[in-house]
């Protein structure tokens, strides 16, 4: 038989998000290849990041997270689904994949040609929670959301510990609150959101705090106390103890990478599936995709695990494209992009944080201002708080946050298109964007914080740190009487900003001179009255006083 006539043969092993989009893309771009998918439980991909909404009656119906079945698979794209199927080892020599049928029991092998790895990730499970009580759950799969629902329709689940103040375990308590459940949420750190900078995980702390939502952080469970297998109460680092119905543990992932360590494939630093750009492995003719792999991160270059949706899908229609052609274009470098609702705010993140910054060795300076979403006289505005992080030498954006009601998801978009493409806080503040009263304000917020970084790089003023030591320095605060009384800031002479002029003569121009409001806004026209006016060391607190009173909170 003439080789060259034999239909390409691709196996995918998984589904869900990567393997799914992996499958289809192939077929996309191949249509004559034979392509067969694994799926190790029964459905073939679902909405993962949708269970906490169901769980909460957001999301209505439980259909509505199934994205695909198996015959829409069979029925559209020709493709081969075998359901409650695992793969259990790799013949890399022969390409051959055992297979397990869960349902029988019995060990069969598919032969491939090019093969595509999307096992995912499996969450962490504490070592208080082994063995698993029975009303302990994670909420990763169908299974688990449904062990959660059944649990609740008993009527009898009055208290709720959530494990973990990341995105996942954040939206559990909304939803749990949602349904009228008391929940107290665990965080092993003393913030939540670690992707975000302290002060502003403070913000929507505080938020979840009004919410009478109670939170133990940097105080995690360190044992459970178990009746007949159902845990009942749970004991803290502080030793108090915490009773509970209900338990959900979100304490993070970790990528399923037994089957290709197994077969020899290598591994990263971080413990995720080394690929080239093009998502192939250290076996060119495997190739993997989703939250088992490590990305390219965009501001380091540096490869690690980013376990997200939007990386999982594109790097399948990377590998499905490459594994179906031998041609694609290359995977891009991830940023870690991330957004969540919290009750009435939004929180939101791109690029690294301080910490993480500080951690590499990176340089970086950083911009804070707050501003209304669209234009503030046009009814329903609503306020955020946007952060900047960018080099000092050049202006290139290295991260950003933002916290607050309408408005933060099209923000953070803006800035994690503009870093992907290598951009400047110079280049943010010429952005042309489209500006209506009901959609935003003529200087976008995006516009706001790239003048104020802009003024930092220019010396126009520069800009002092909210957690800046203020000792020894002319502290010249701009705010009225009434915001200087709700927070007072010892030590400073007060002049506020619309009699600024006539006051020059009170203060020092030799002294090195920190100016003050509660946003930054007032500030700077007060620095910039200082500048013209001869004064050499004069800078502006970013954020101000509403952001400098944070960290006084989290000191």
């Amino acid at each position: 038989m003439d080789e060259s006539n034999k239909a390409l043969r691709i196996v995918v092993v998984g589904g869900v998000a990567g393997g799914a989009s992996a499958a289809t893309r192939a077929r996309r771009v191949n249509s004559k290849a034979d392509i067969t998918l694994l799926e190790r439980n029964s459905v073939v991909s679902f909405a993962n990041c949708g269970l906490p909404y169901h769980v909460g009656g957001e999301i209505e119906k439980r259909q509505s997270l199934i994205v695909a079945k198996k015959e829409l698979f069979w029925n559209r794209f020709r493709i081969h689904v075998k359901t409650d199927c695992e793969a259990v080892k790799i013949d890399r020599v022969e390409k051959l994949v055992h297979i397990l049928d869960r349902d029988s029991g019995v060990f069969t092998t598919i032969p491939y040609d090019r093969l595509i790895l999307a096992t995912g990730a499996e969450p962490n499970v504490p070592d208080y929670c082994v063995p698993m009580p029975s009303n302990a759950f994670h909420l990763w799969t169908l299974a688990d959301m449904d062990g959660i629902m059944a649990k609740l329709a008993d009527g009898k689940v009055a208290n709720a510990l959530v494990v973990g103040g990341g995105f996942v375990g954040l939206e559990v308590v909304e939803q749990l609150h949602r349904r009228g459940v008391h929940v107290t949420l665990v965080e092993r750190n003393p913030q939540i959101l670690t992707r975000l900078d302290r002060v502003f995980a403070k913000m929507v702390e505080n938020h979840i705090a009004s919410k009478s939502v109670a939170m133990e952080l940097g105080n995690p469970i360190v044992s459970l106390k178990q009746e007949n297998g159902i845990a009942v109460s749970a004991t803290l680092k502080d030793g108090r103890t915490l009773p509970l119905d209900l338990l959900i543990v979100g304490a993070g992932v970790r990528p399923r990478t037994q089957l290709a360590s197994e077969c020899g494939l290598n591994l990263g630093k971080e413990g995720g599936i080394e690929v080239n750009d093009v998502m192939q492995t250290s076996d060119p003719n495997i190739y993997a995709v989703g939250d088992i792999v490590e990305y390219q991160n965009g501001v380091t270059g540096k490869r690690g695990l980013n376990p997200l949706a939007g990386p999982a899908n594109r790097s399948g229609r990377v590998a499905g494209t490459h594994a179906a052609t031998g041609h694609s274009e290359l995977m891009g470098p991830v940023f870690g992009t991330s957004i969540v609702r919290v009750f009435d705010l939004t929180a939101a993140c791109t690029g690294l944080n301080e910490r993480a910054l500080a951690a590499i060795g990176i340089e970086f300076r950083t911009a804070i201002i707050q501003a209304a979403h669209h234009a503030s006289y046009f009814p329903g505005s609503e306020s955020m708080q946007l952060k900047i992080l960018y080099s000092p030498k050049d202006g290139k954006l290295l991260g950003a946050q933002a916290v607050g009601g309408e408005g933060v998801d099209k923000r953070i978009d803006i800035l994690a298109t503009a870093m992907y493409f290598g951009g400047t806080v110079f280049q943010l503040a010429q952005l042309d964007l489209a500006y209506a009263p009901p959609y935003g304000s003529a200087k976008d917020p995006i516009h706001m914080a790239a003048f104020a970084a802009c003024n930092d790089l220019n010396g126009t003023p520069v800009l002092a740190l909210p957690n800046a030591e203020l000792t020894g320095m002319q502290i010249v605060d701009v705010r009225t009487a009434s915001e200087r009384e709700k927070l007072p800031l010892p030590g400073a002479i007060a002049i506020e900003v619309d009699d600024f002029p006539t006051h020059l003569s009170e203060l020092d121009p030799e002294r090195a001179t920190v100016v003050v409001c509660h946003s930054g806004k007032r500030a700077h026209v007060a620095a910039s009255w200082l500048r013209s006016s001869g004064f050499k060391n004069v800078s502006n607190l970013t954020g101000g006083m509403s952001i400098r009173s944070l960290v006084e909170k989290v000191k």
